[in-house]
């Protein structure tokens, strides 16, 4: 225990950094070798720190502080913080609401001495003193406010009180510049004095406190003499006092009857500005109106309407009009649109805007909103009250009138933004009393799109259920109408004997160049403007000329008959309904012998002749060669490309000139017995039609133009908009997989398994197979077309590389599902390619082409079977580049090739082959070589080459050497075994002469030596 030292005594608390000694480590601090930083002590007045004085003080009334101040020195310190100061600085509002020019007004109304707000008498002046403790401030003389006696003297609060001097943010005032303490007193001094007046009977307070003017005479006092206050500066006093006497001030402990006093004032300080306002109205007084206006907005308290703005607008004419205007008369009797009424009653509204909206610019404050408030009433009471009956009318109508005029509706009540945003920066403003024009904004875009918005609600969400119901309805008549022409065609089938051999997209030397120019065209069409507002046609025959030009020269190309070479057509335009609405329409002309004759499924006329009957038809209602008449062709898209109402109203079907066009003729499918020749798959294209899948875009193109109309909605309905925009495009993509793309392969399909080469002359082409490659040059002209409309309609609408949205999603199941059924197809049409080329084989290849008659010469050229299967090959193959992928043509040819060796193989099998015959054989095998090399399927080419080498075992005169090249199994690479050539020398002509020999080569056997019979 002797060893262990004492510890020294260890300090728990810091000495205080205000005694001025270095506080040295402790004993504790030296054993561990480390030392604390010294922090301040933080100050206390009695057992609370000064901050929570100085929050406490911050929430006192001006009444208690002095009493507080009186406490200590200490307390008297804390009463000087500017945090306390600095909230009652606010709480007047004089920086928030820009009062500071009232202020002043009023010190150098008392400075002049009875000018300004009435003083208080000697009886009045004992209550306000007794009841405040403030008789330092009610005393203090004008040189005290401009700031030449202490801030202490002047708060009535003795020097003695000095406070110690604290280290931080509590610290004294700079003389240099001015404080909130000092800002609130001189505040304080200056409004103190006008509280006696508000002691006064209710009809006097407001004479008492402008003694020299009329609360409702901006410039005039009622004797004559020039009043120091405007209406202005006295409603911007009353504003200043209100927040003088407000529960955050309390400056003195009578506040709450005195509110109540300024109240009553405040009230009929209103009453007579309303009056002086209808006044200067009914004087076209508009700077009389906008000072009664400044004033009243400055001593509003913004609990309530506004009552000057909101009487002003109760006074419009526009609001009482309502009996003018009839909104059924936008439904013509023929139940189509015609929104000519609806642009007069907008255009009234759009005049109602620009003349009262700019009274209101130039009258109100910016602040006030009144041109909202004006427009927001105006939306709902007036616009809304005339769309609602019209969209009820629409929907009896049917729900294809009500879609198109529930978007038109929205269109034109658009146009009151344009018009609120012009009126608010083309009207000139100025403040009260020819002051300097106010820049700030009457009215934001967002405001003024919110005020359409809000009066358009009630609509939306009727218009984007039944968007989306009319839409899958559409989609789904013109498939079903697609299907039953099919079916009719069926039992109705028509001559077939002058149908064209050429088909449109084989007929071209470079398919891929007539799709690519089909697409630019189709993008041409995607680009042309779609009008949501239907109108007569009086009313745009200059635009409906222009448009119909480039709608026409925009579709030129989409004439099949331009893309193979074919003659041209004549056009279909077909006119509008009996409202008077015009509809372009794209037809073919001439019935049924049209298609017959070489005309394809869809023709325009020739460009030269496009724009004369355009503009003809337009004019007079009359072609180059013609009244317009409906086509009995297909139409190429919808009667109209514009959301224009037609007798669409009164049929189930939303283009009705479409399905009446659109005739059995030019979509006959034969399904007939086979035996009925090369005519029963003539029309295997026809299966799927660009037709019916440009009908199905463009329906899905118009719905979604409608739904544009609405895409910046805010919200919920913005993003339920955003939905419905995607749904539409899911739908679509649905519409032409399920219904239309996959039962046409499928129908297809069991059309090819129906052929049987033996029942065919025709040996160089498989009318099936041919009819089917159009078919996928169709589908997938299609499927690029829905990549034109994808990237052109919905790529602004969504995220292009999110792979989870649902359109992006669903258009990669289409495009699996036509890849698919193109798979499925092929196989098909492999199988019938290949039943057609054994056919060829056996039946062009004669019964001694291979074993050829002593003395004849040989020509050595391949036979006329292999000649023939392979053209019917190259011709097949080379229809099908462009239509499809690298990969599925890959998988064609391979599938091709594995085929073709397996027939040539049992071609040979049947055969009797000389030594003069192989070299024919080897002739042929070359050639198939040859071939398939062209083909370029590594694959395939390695079999085909050990093919061609097997060939030589027709030519080996010695046996011997016969079965050495039999038993060489790395000779073939593996394609044959010895088995699998053993076979094919066996069609040899000799080969009961050599047989022993090359068994007992391949083998080692001797029947006479090796075997013994017991």
């Amino acid at each position: 225990m002797d060893q262990w030292a004492a510890l020294e005594p260890v300090r728990l608390y810091d000495a205080p950094a205000a005694s001025g000694r270095p506080t040295s480590l402790t004993a504790a601090s030296r054993i561990l070798g480390r030392s604390r930083p010294i922090q301040p002590r933080q100050a206390y007045i009695g057992p609370l720190p000064v901050d929570i004085h100085v929050l406490v003080a911050s929430h006192l009334p001006i009444t208690a502080i002095p009493t507080y101040a009186r406490a200590s020195r200490a307390t008297a310190a804390v009463c000087r913080d500017e945090k306390i100061w600095k909230k009652h600085w606010a709480a007047l509002g004089v920086e928030r609401y820009n009062l500071a020019g009232a202020l002043e007004r009023l010190k150098e109304g008392r400075g002049k001495g009875g000018t300004g707000p009435a003083t208080m008498n000697v009886v009045e002046q004992d209550v306000i003193d007794d009841d405040d403790d403030f008789g330092a401030f009610a005393s203090a003389s004008a040189r005290s406010m401009s700031g030449g006696v202490s801030p202490s003297t002047s708060f009535g609060i003795s020097d003695s009180f000095g406070p110690p001097t604290f280290h931080g943010q509590h610290g004294g005032t700079h003389a240099d510049q001015a404080t909130y303490r000092q800002k609130y007193i001189q505040a304080h001094c200056a409004l103190k004095p006008s509280l006696p007046a508000l002691l006064s009977a209710p009809h006097l307070i407001l004479s008492t406190l402008f003694p020299s003017s009329n609360a409702d005479s901006s410039k005039q006092p009622s004797n004559g003499n020039p009043s120091p206050f405007t209406i202005v500066d006295q409603s911007r006093i009353l504003r200043l006092l209100s927040f003088f006497l407000s529960p955050k001030v309390q400056p003195v402990l009578a506040w709450p009857s005195l509110l109540a006093a300024l109240k009553s004032a405040v009230d009929r300080f209103e009453a007579n500005l309303l009056t002086a306002f209808d006044t200067a109205d009914g004087r076209r007084d508009e700077e009389g109106m906008r000072d009664a206006a400044w004033a009243s907005w400055e001593v509003y308290d913004g609990r309530s309407e506004w009552e000057l703005g909101k009487v002003w607008a109760e006074k419009k004419e526009v609001f009482y009009e309502t009996g003018r205007w009839d909104p059924i008369k936008n439904i013509t009797p023929s139940g189509s649109l015609d929104f000519q009424p609806m642009d007069e009653f907008i255009s009234r509204i759009i005049d109602a805007i620009h003349t009262d909206g700019a009274t209101a610019v130039r009258v109100f404050p910016p602040d006030s909103q009144v041109l909202c408030a004006f427009a927001d009433r105006l939306a709902i009471e007036v616009v809304s009250e005339y769309i609602t009956p019209l969209l009820s009318q629409a929907r009896s109508v049917s729900n294809q009138i009500f879609l198109k005029a529930t978007a038109a509706t929205f269109v034109q009540a658009w146009r009151m933004v344009d018009a609120l945003l012009e009126v608010a920066t083309s009207t000139s403003r100025q403040a009260p009393g020819g002051g300097q024009s106010v820049a700030q904004p009457v009215i934001t875009r967002n405001q003024a799109e919110d005020i359409v918005f809000r009066m358009f609600e009630q609509n939306m969400d009727d218009y984007l259920d039944e968007e989306l119901e009319s839409a899958e309805q559409t989609f789904e008549i013109i498939c079903k109408e697609w299907h039953a022409q099919q079916s009719s065609n069926e039992t109705s089938r028509l001559s077939v004997d002058n149908v064209a051999t050429q088909t449109r997209f084989l007929a071209s030397s470079n398919p891929a160049q007539v799709k690519r120019n089909v697409l630019a065209s189709f993008t041409d069409v995607l680009l042309l403007p779609v009008t949501i507002v239907p109108r007569t046609m009086g009313a745009v025959v200059g635009g409906a000329r222009v448009g119909a030009n480039a709608a026409v020269n925009g579709i030129s190309m989409l004439n099949p008959h331009k893309w193979g070479g074919g003659g041209g057509g004549v056009p279909g335009m077909s006119g509008g309904g009996g409202g008077g609405s015009m509809a372009m329409g794209y037809g073919v002309a001439g019935g049924d012998d049209d298609y017959e004759g070489g005309a394809a499924m869809f023709e325009l006329e020739d460009e030269e002749d496009e724009d004369n009957e355009v503009d003809d038809g337009v004019e007079g209602g009359r072609s180059k060669r013609g009244s317009l008449r409906k086509s009995n062709g297909p139409t190429l898209v919808p009667p109209s490309l514009s959301i224009t109402a037609s007798d669409s109203g009164t049929s189930p079907l939303p283009y009705p000139s479409a399905a009446l066009s659109r005739t059995g003729s030019s979509t006959t499918l034969s399904q007939g017995s086979p035996k009925g020749g090369a005519g029963s798959f003539d029309r295997l294209q026809l299966l799927l039609s660009l037709d019916t899948a440009l009908e199905i875009i463009h329906a899905d193109r118009e719905s979604l133009k409608r739904a544009e109309t609405f895409q910046h909605y805010p919200g919920s309905y913005g993003h339920r908009v955003r939905e419905t925009i995607e749904e539409l495009f899911i739908l679509m993509l649905q519409a032409l997989s399920a219904k239309h793309i996959q039962p046409g392969f499928t129908k297809a399909m069991e059309q090819m398994q129906t052929y049987k080469p033996a029942e065919h002359e025709e040996t160089e082409s498989v009318a099936p197979l041919m009819q089917f490659f159009e078919l996928v040059h169709i589908g997938d002209t299609m499927q690029s077309m829905v990549q034109v409309f994808f990237d052109k309609e919905l790529a602004p609408h969504i995220d292009k590389t999110d792979f989870l949205n649902g359109v992006v999603r669903e258009k990669k199941r289409f495009e699996n599902t036509l890849d698919d059924s193109v798979a499925a197809g092929l196989n098909t049409g492999t199988e019938v390619l290949m039943s057609q080329v054994e056919h060829i084989i056996i039946i062009r290849t004669g019964p001694r082409e291979y074993y050829p008659a002593e003395g004849v010469p040989m020509d050595l050229r391949p036979t006329k079977g292999c000649t023939e299967a392979i053209r019917c090959l190259e011709t097949h193959c080379k229809l099908l580049k462009g239509s499809t992928s690298k990969e599925v043509l890959e998988v064609f040819y391979q599938e091709v090739g594995i085929r073709l060796h397996a027939i040539i193989q049992k071609h040979l099998k049947r055969q009797i082959i000389s030594l003069q015959g192989g070299f024919q054989v080897i002739a042929d095998l070359n050639s198939y070589h040859a071939f398939i090399s062209s083909l370029k399927v590594p694959q395939i080419t390695s079999d085909f080459a050990s093919l061609k080498m097997l060939g030589s075992v027709y030519i080996v005169e010695d046996a011997k050497d016969l079965a050495q090249i039999v038993r060489d199994v790395t000779r073939y690479g593996g394609t044959f075994r010895p088995e699998d050539v053993y076979e094919f020398i066996q069609r040899r002509s000799d080969w009961k002469k050599i047989e022993k020999t090359v068994d007992k080569t391949m083998y080692n056997l001797s029947f006479k030596e090796d075997c013994v019979i017991i």
